[in-house]
């Protein structure tokens, strides 16, 4: 098993991106890119504590690959929203690719970069390629949040 993370905004919707892929076998919202230990979902939504709201992806490579986990993040929201999606502002709601390895970090940059290149949005994708650091697990309520409450983020 591999791990992916990815931030797009409201982490529910983006949870809600991949739980259904065949070879994802588990996820998982919480908080990372930040400079505090254990944070609290009042204290990321302060927009103080630099975390991205995020979602981790255990996935099985042989069933699905990273460049497919990739084609569903750009799918999942608009990267050139710079701190931003549908009406969530703050940093916490930035869009940003956390590599857990070199091969992810070359296959993030190569496919933003083909993105960028591809006319598909007027301005430049502002998507973060960042190594992955601490990943602290939100509360339980935020977990399969639309799954277990239905709905979508609406935007």
């Amino acid at each position: 098993m591999e791990k992916a993370t990815f931030a797009a905004g409201c982490f529910w919707g983006v949870e809600e991106s991949f739980y259904d892929l065949t070879g994802v076998e588990a996820t998982r919202v919480g908080y990372t890119g930040g400079n505090l230990d254990s944070p609290t979902y009042q204290q990321v939504c302060s927009g103080t504590t630099g975390h991205a709201e995020a979602v981790e992806i255990t996935y099985d490579p042989v069933k699905i690959s990273y460049e497919q986990l990739l084609a569903a993040f750009w799918q999942a929201h608009d990267p050139t929203q710079l701190n931003q999606q549908g009406p969530d502002c703050g940093t916490q709601y930035r869009s940003a690719i956390f590599y857990h390895s070199e091969e992810q970090r070359r296959l993030a940059e190569a496919a933003k970069d083909a993105l960028d290149r591809s006319g598909r949005y007027r301005r430049s994708v502002v998507t973060e390629i960042v190594p992955a650091g601490p990943f602290w697990e939100a509360e339980a309520y935020h977990q399969k949040y639309h799954l277990k409450n239905g709905g979508g983020c609406g935007f």
